[in-house]
Parts: C-alpha cells; structure tokens; sequence
C-alpha cells in the first residue's frame, strides 16, 4: 500500500465507524495548486480515544491537543481531532481545547489557503475561510483577526513570509501590517529551534534570499539577529544576492552566514549557538569559514598552503560542496576558472587524498618501531613529517621517506 493509499484507508475506517474524517491543511491547498506532497494531516471528529480503537497501532503525541499519529504498514499519519482552542497564554499552545464542527475547526488555523478540507472517499472540497479564493488570487491572509492569529502563536508570522517565498503570493495588507507591529514579540515567546526549523523549510524552495529581505522588512530578521538592525533592506539585498546560485545541497547555514558576510569564526559560532543547530551543521561552519578565509580571493590560492595541507584540505568531506559555495561569489568566467584549477589540483594529489581519506599513509607506526623509534610523542612527530615528506615531495617509495626522516632533525 503506497502512502496516499494509506491515507485513504484511514479515512475510510473513521467514516465506516461513523465519523468525519477529512484530508486538512497543506496537502489540501498543495492538491488544489497541483504541487506534489504526501504530507497528508487528517482531521475528524472521533475523539483520540476513539482513533485509538480503530486503529492497532497508534502513538500518542498530543492527546491532550487532540492529535495522535495513526501508523499503517510504514505509514505514518497525524490525526487531529476538530477542536476549537481555548485561551493562549505563551504565544503557542493553547490553554485546553473543545470539541468543535469542521467549520469551526477551520477558524482556528492560521491561513486561508491551508484552512481546506478534502474527502479523499467523495472527492469534495470543504472551504469554509475563503482559502479557494485567496489561491485563486495569489494572496496570503490570515484567518479571521491577524493580531489574534499571531498572538496565538508568534510563529505564524515568519510562515507568513515562507508561504509568500515558496509560491509567489504576496502577503495580504491587512496581514502585513499585523506582522510589523508584532514582529518585536517574536522572542522569546517562540523557541529558537523553531524558528531555525522554518529557516530550514524556507530554504528548500526557490528564493530563500527574497524570503530574507522580507523577514528584514517585517522586523522579524533583526529580531532575531539584533546586529542587523542598523542594516537597510537595500544591504540586505546585496549581502543575499549569491544565495540564488547557491548549489541545491547547500546548507541553510550557509545561505544564512551571507547575512554576516566579513564574520570572524567566532561570529560565525555565536550564529550557531543563537540559531542552536546541530553539531553536524557546528562542523560545517567551521570549516566553511577557514575555506572562505583560505580561498576568499580567488588568486594564488595554491601558494597559501603546502601539497599536504591542500590535501587535508580536499580529504575533508565538505570540501567539494564549499569550493562550490565559495565559487559562487565570483564572476562567472573566474568562477569556471576557480573550479577548474582545484579540480586539476586534486586530481595532482589524488593518492595523497584518497590516502589521507583511508588513514592509510605510507609510513605507519610499525614501520618506524622496526627502525627503533620508541613509541611516544617522537613517534607522532616522525609519522606526520613522513606524510608530509611523501605528499610536498610526491614521494611514494617508503624507504625513501624513511631516509630522508633519519637525516631530518626529528630522527635522534
């Protein structure tokens, strides 16, 4: 059963044990714009308890909000039952919910264009916000009160800017308005790992930099980064030009340092620690930074390190994704030029690489104790000399090296 599948059958059981059971939300509006997803939310009227008896296999998320994860074959799908929120009082979770009808269920969601509903059995759409409309239109605008929507979660307001970058609608006046008197609110009543999650999702889509120069508009992005606050919309621009030649596998993180164009490394980490990314993203930086600074001018690069730092260099595993990156910021023709010279580099010290990558040098520990070398910190020094004789002197034969190691000042 393939996921889309899955769905239908849950519908399917709800309905057969007499409840509504709808397909909500951002699939919905994705169908009707004729975008893929298989980001299928359901929304019904059973109650969790309920779901939990017609399925065999559930995982309790938010009981308490009314959502449970329904689990078919390796399926997974989130079911909600319609509610109506009560009072918010930390700017994203309600207080408690209600029962509620589809319509009013679809008054508690945050744009019209993802207030939809779909019965994948009968094949109608329920738009009870305007939503049809406002994708017809080309427009994003908050349901019911846009103060009350935000107020309710803080969040909204950079999904407001996501939405309008990822399909091209512009943000409805109204709607607008109430992000810019808002925006101040933004923390900490909103958590910084949601906020680095909805840069993540605005970056997978096209015009990440326009999403950018929004979010400073609104006074959302100085909220955040409150170094940029002195910074015009016209800066901005300039700083997230290179962001749309960016290659699709770069990280957010990197498109986000453009904001921070001449940071030092421990700018760059303190980003890090505010945006509270994972350590794999930590790792990144830091290389992607001493790249920037080792290859920010695009000549003579080759003179600024030995053959064997260039190979460690070339063994990391970021390493072709940051050449590309840092190309990106040249003109075209020294652009092609600048990969061109690395590709022809790395193809001179390929061995060196692809040893380095395999931690398998030619001169090993056990070759240096068969020469009476004692293990110890002389040991070490002697075994990165020899990789270092072997790489700067493209030297292969391991007698050789170990030659020129027993005339060296490390050989006592």
């Amino acid at each position: 059963m393939d996921h889309a599948s899955a769905a239908v059958y849950v519908v399917k059981m709800l309905s057969q044990a007499g409840h509504i059971a709808y397909f909500a939300g951002g699939w919905v509006r994705d169908f009707v714009m004729k975008h893929p997803s298989d980001d299928i939310d359901i929304a019904t009227s059973a109650t969790v308890k309920e779901v939990q008896s017609i399925f065999p296999k559930t995982i309790p998320i938010g009981v308490a909000f009314g959502i449970v994860i329904v689990v078919i074959d390796s399926h997974q799908f989130e079911v909600a039952t319609f509610r109506k929120d009560r009072s918010y009082i930390d700017g994203r979770r309600p207080t408690g919910i209600d029962p509620a009808s589809p319509e009013m269920d679809a008054q508690r969601r945050d744009f019209t264009i993802n207030g939809l509903f779909y019965d994948p059995l009968t094949h109608q759409l329920y738009d009870y916000v305007g939503g049809l409309d406002d994708i017809r239109k080309g427009v994003i605008r908050a349901i019911g009160d846009p103060l009350q929507r935000f107020a309710e979660d803080r969040l909204r307001m950079i999904r407001a800017v996501r939405y309008s970058t990822r399909f091209g609608f512009p943000i409805e006046t109204t709607t607008l308005e109430s992000i810019k008197k808002l925006a101040p609110t933004l923390l900490p009543a909103v958590a910084m790992e949601r906020i680095w999650q909805e840069f993540k999702k605005m970056s997978q889509f096209a015009h990440f930099d326009t999403g950018l120069v929004t979010l400073h508009h609104l006074n959302l992005l100085p909220t955040i980064f409150p170094q940029l606050k002195e910074l015009t919309e016209k800066q901005i621009q300039e700083r997230v030009r290179f962001i749309a030649k960016f290659p699709k596998n770069a990280p957010t993180i990197a498109e986000l340092l453009e904001l921070f164009p001449d940071c030092s490394l421990q700018e760059a980490r303190d980003v890090c620690e505010t945006l509270k990314i994972s350590k794999h993203d930590h790792s990144f930086v830091e290389f992607y930074v001493h790249a920037k600074r080792l290859l920010g001018l695009p000549m003579d690069w080759e003179k600024k390190l030995e053959p064997i730092e260039w190979a460690q260099f070339y063994a990391h595993p970021q390493a072709p994704l940051v050449l590309e990156i840092i190309a990106c910021h040249f003109e075209s023709t020294i652009e092609q030029k600048f990969l061109q010279e690395h590709t022809h580099y790395q193809h001179k010290l390929r061995h060196a690489i692809h040893r380095i990558q395999a931690k398998d040098p030619i001169v090993r520990a056990e070759h240096l104790l068969a020469e009476g070398i004692k293990p110890g910190k002389q040991l070490g020094v002697l075994l990165k000399e020899a990789e270092k004789i072997s790489i700067n002197y493209e030297i292969e034969d391991r007698n050789q090296i170990i030659d020129l190691l027993k005339k060296s000042l490390f050989w006592k």
